[in-house]
Parts: structure tokens; C-alpha cells; sequence
């Protein structure tokens, strides 16, 4: 081929080059799953009222032996690649009952016994378990959300 049918054949195409790559489509997926630990009142009401997304609210003490026990169970199960039953990616929100935020938020949602979880879906709580469970609980709560 010579240079000048090479030089042709570039500018005749590069239109379509151009066009080709200019439609190219990309895939997006939902986010993964966030642990926001020690979370206020502001990131609390942001986080439970995101949309196609099950939140996950784990109230917790420092003091709080049982909430020692859940806490690496709950986090292990809503991270990555755990979903909830309805296929929604999963979030983990951790209060501090102690804490001023925590206590008011406790307040709202009743919380009387530590450790309380509660799941929430668009700002609104769509399941609740009080007390440690083993990971198998764990599953079955969240596979029911």
C-alpha cells in the first residue's frame, strides 16, 4: 500500500472511528456495601433513606458484651457479596447508644436492650431483632428483608 492510499484510507475512516468510539456504552453497578461505624444523626437519616438500598442499623455499647459478640458477624454478613432477600446491596450503620446522637435516636426507634439491630428501606425500618444472634439468625433476618 502506498502512503498516499494509506493516508486515503485513514481520512475516509476516521469518521467512523471517531463515531464508533463516541457511542460506546458503559455498565455501571450498584455501590458496595459501607460500614459507617460510630455514625450521628445526620449520616444516620442520609444513609437509611438512600433508595434501592437496605440499611442495617446496629445499636451498640462499648460496655455491651453480646454486642461484642454480634458485631463481627453482622459486619462479615452485609458486606460484599451478601445482598439482602430482595437483591438490594446492604449497608451497616453502627450507633452508640452512649453516645448524644445514639441516645436520641434510641429513643425514637424504642431501643431498650442492647445490642438492637434494624434494618431500613427508603427512611423507613422494615425489620428489627433485639439481642446477639449466631450467624445463621443473622442470615435468616437479613435473607427475610
Amino acid at each position: 500500500m502506498s502512503l498516499s492510499t494509506a493516508i486515503r484510507y485513514m481520512t475516509s475512516n476516521a469518521p467512523r472511528i471517531i463515531r464508533g468510539s463516541a457511542h460506546r456504552a458503559f455498565h455501571t453497578s450498584p455501590a458496595r456495601a459501607i460500614v459507617y461505624p460510630n455514625a450521628d444523626q445526620k449520616t444516620f437519616i442520609t444513609v437509611t433513606s438512600a433508595k434501592d438500598r437496605v440499611t442495617v442499623v446496629d445499636f451498640y455499647a462499648d460496655w455491651c458484651g453480646p454486642c461484642h459478640q454480634l458485631a463481627p458477624v453482622i459486619q462479615d454478613l452485609t458486606n460484599e457479596p451478601h445482598k439482602s432477600g430482595s437483591g438490594l446491596p446492604l449497608d451497616l450503620v453502627k450507633i452508640d447508644s452512649d453516645s448524644n446522637d445514639g441516645q436520641a435516636l434510641g429513643m425514637q426507634y424504642k431501643v431498650r436492650a442492647l445490642p438492637t439491630v434494624i434494618a431500613f428501606r427508603d427512611g423507613t425500618p422494615i425489620g428489627q431483632f433485639v439481642g446477639a444472634k449466631n450467624e445463621a439468625g443473622v442470615k435468616e433476618f437479613l435473607n427475610q428483608l
